[in-house]
Order: C-alpha cells, then structure tokens, then sequence
C-alpha cells in the first residue's frame, strides 16, 4: 500500500517491450486486436522497428479507449439519466454530491434552486452525503461550479458513475458433468463484495451465508458480480474459490439501472460494510478519483478495514483509476496461467499484488432454472478476489495492526515475477497461483 499522489509512468519502452512478447507466444486474447512484428524470413525484407512500434501503438490506444468507449456508448444510450464531466467521465446527469453539507450552505443551494434528492448518514464512517439536483437545463459541471462559488468551504463532487472491471466473459453454459452439491457446513470467514447484484441460488453459492444491501426488496443477479462473488467464496465439486463457503456480503450497486454504480451507492455500500464489520472488501469497480469516494475510502483505512480493488484494464499506459489508486487500498492486477501479466492491465506505483484472472471459469447467470452455468473470464475484476479471500482469511475483525501484519505476511509470501523486488507491473508479486480455478479444474 502507498501514497494515492504518486503518478502512473509506464514507459513506452517497457509497454512495447510486454506486447511483444504477448505477441509473440501468441497468448494475446481473441477480443484484442491482433498485432504484427518484425520476423526475419529468408528472401523477405524485415519490417522496421519504428513500424512495429506503430502497430503496437495502435494495440495500446484501443485498450486505453475501450473502458471510454463504454463510457461514450452508456451516456449516449441513457441520455435522460447520464452524461459526462469535462475529463469525458461517466456521472448521474443532473446531480451533484455534497460532502457534510452545512444547514447554511444547504439553504444557499435550495434559494439558488438546487433540489435535494435524499440525504443519507454514514454514522459508522463520520459522512453525510446529500445529492442535490441541479436547476432545470443546467448541467452537472455547471451546477458543481456554482455549488463550489455558493459554498467555498464545502466539499462537492460529481455522482460519477463507477464500472465493473472485467476483460471478458466467454463461453457460459451448464457444467453439470462436473459440478455437485457444496459440502455441508459454515465458515467463520467474513468477507465483503460491492459488485453487481450476485444469484445466491447458483450451485457454487448455496452452501454460502449471504448478507445482501441494496435495490430495496429487488433481487437483480448480474454476470459480473456472481463471477467475482464464486471466485472470492464459491465452492462447488472440484471449484473452490479464495475463501470457500465464507459469509459473504454482497452489496449490488446496479439494482440494473442505467444509473447504476453511481459514487452515493458505492458510498452507501461501503457504509454498511462499516456497520456490519466486514473487515475485508472486495471491489472490482474502477472509475476516476472522486472526492466522496476519497473521504469514505480514507475513513475505512483508518479505521483498519481493508479494500482489495481490480486496477482495471486500460492498458499498461493508463492514469490510475480508482478506488485502486487510492492509499491504503490494495491494487490487484492479473496474470494468465503463464504467469504473465494481461497486456490490458493497468501498471503503476498503485498496484501492491497480482493474482490469477484469466485462463480460469467462473460462475455465471445460466438460462431460466439453470444454476450451475460457468464461462471463462479475463480481467483484473476476477484477480482481485483471489486476493481478497486470502486476506479474509487471515484478518476477522476490522483492526490496523492485524491488517498491517496480514498484508504484510501475503506479501512475503508473492513469488517474484518482474524485475527483482516490488515493481509497476507485478507489485510485489503473483500471489494466489494455488488456489484459483483454472478452467481445466472444471
């Protein structure tokens, strides 16, 4: 864990370097384009280094847009609930978030007809969150600039908008030849998972305790967080995820709404995590750095609970994103069964860990009354909880000495897979090797 200030500065030597050894052993993903380099062959001419560098270039720049290309393609679809700040990130159009918002300032926002949404009290965290709507036919960068004039001293945001993490997931159908009934009995093992909504009915889940939060009586399963929650404590036949059959609390911060993942509900979500003592947190959502997150965030650190994140999968090149970068989270990034790390993941001075996140099956939603459906992912979403559940393992209760120890101890244990000793795109090193489940596993 380290300072959330330090920027990322992947060399283009070093991204050239990695792509095309990817290339060249021909483990570049199906969905990534594909890339061309210079063999000699007898009689032909070789092409160029600077061509070559030009090709991977065009590699590189796809990864790095893709997440924004997601982005683009949600706020143009939703146009009535999203839009975009003015660094082209995903936020709830409209509304702004206040940090504490004073009874003084808040009367200033309704005079200058700003509306309030819902206010909600983070007791166990010290934070208030109040979502103001901004006056008719002004937009949300307009209204956090007048928020910020009104109320100097105040703390405002944008509701950005917060998406999973994942590369890909291919390949879902029922394994019923391989897959029996959970094994009886619990697990103390507590653990924490803010993702998309999670089917507890799937065959890897049912011999799990869960706690869910979230979209009010509505249950609404996702691909993406039933993947996450397997991987972190599914446990099925010959499956077995970082910390099987372990409690698990899964807040969905979707509920399958255009607006979903939205900085309040991440905020909510952490909230309850606080309430319920859930001491490890498995979030493998990324998005820009956002003052409500940062505060909340930082509140949970010292406090001594631990944050596992995916760093996402922008590219080698990519800013950091958040809530990975920030300090005293534990950035996870992803390595095939190789060992080599995905060339879509992100690098940087963030990044603590990796862990398995390819080359591997998890659980995934199946057809009506199918609940033993499994598919193949890619992604740092999937690496992170390998690492969560380890560290849930080690750390029950919320506390700053045992966490330290706890993360301290799992990093001794990493095999080094980089250059020697802790670096941008290994951290520390591969940690969780024996315990993911590769898709040969099935």
């Amino acid at each position: 864990m380290r300072s959330a200030a330090r920027k990322t500065a992947c060399s283009w030597a070093l991204a050239v370097g990695l792509a095309l050894g990817l290339a060249l052993s021909g483990s570049a993903a199906a969905q990534l384009p594909q890339v061309q380099v210079p063999v000699q062959v007898p009689g032909l001419p070789t092409p160029s280094l600077p061509e070559a560098r030009r090709a991977l270039g065009g590699t590189l720049e796809q990864l790095a847009g893709a997440r924004m290309l997601r982005v683009e393609d949600l706020a143009r679809t939703h146009r009535a609930d999203l839009d975009r700040d003015p660094r082209g990130e995903l936020v709830v159009r409209a509304e702004v978030v206040g940090i504490d918002v004073t009874e003084a300032a808040l009367a200033k926002a309704v005079k200058a007809d700003f509306r309030v949404l819902r206010t909600e009290e983070l007791p166990d965290l010290g934070v208030k969150i109040t979502v103001l709507q901004t006056p008719e036919g002004m937009s949300a960068s307009r209204g956090l600039k007048k928020l910020r004039k009104l109320d100097p001293e105040g703390a405002y945001d944008f509701n950005h908008v917060y998406l999973d993490s994942d590369s890909a997931m291919t390949g879902a159908g029922p394994q019923n030849s391989t897959v029996d009934a959970p094994a009886s009995g619990g697990s103390v093992i507590r653990v924490g998972l803010i993702d998309g909504g999670v089917d507890t009915s799937h065959v890897t889940l049912r011999g799990n305790t869960v706690h869910l939060f979230g979209c009010g009586e509505a249950r609404v399963p996702s691909a993406h967080g039933t993947a996450v929650a397997s991987l972190l404590a599914g446990s099925a036949g010959n499956f077995r995820g970082a910390a099987p059959q372990a409690e698990l609390f899964a807040a969905d911060v979707y509920c399958g709404l255009p607006a979903g993942g939205a900085v309040d509900r991440l905020a909510a979500a952490l909230g309850w995590m606080a309430r319920e003592r859930v001491a490890v947190i498995n979030v493998s959502l990324v998005g820009p750095r956002n003052a409500l997150l940062e505060r909340v965030v930082a509140s949970l650190v010292s406090r001594g609970f631990l944050i596992v994140a995916a760093v996402g999968n922008d590219g080698p090149a990519a800013a950091p994103l958040y809530p990975a970068a920030y300090d005293g989270v534990m950035g996870v990034t992803a390595v095939d069964a190789r060992h080599r790390v995905l060339i879509e993941a992100c690098r940087g001075k963030h990044l603590d860990l990796a862990a398995p996140g390819a080359d591997m099956s998890a659980a995934t939603l199946g057809q009506a009354g199918q609940a033993d459906s499994f598919a193949s992912v890619r992604g740092t979403s999937f690496a992170a909880p390998i690492v969560a559940g380890l560290l849930a393992r080690a750390l029950a209760q919320p506390d700053l000495t045992a966490r330290d120890r706890a993360v301290a101890a799992l990093a001794e244990s990493a095999e080094d897979l980089g250059p020697r000793g802790r670096d941008d795109i290994y951290g520390a090193g591969l940690v969780g090797a024996e315990v993911a489940p590769l898709a040969s596993q099935r």
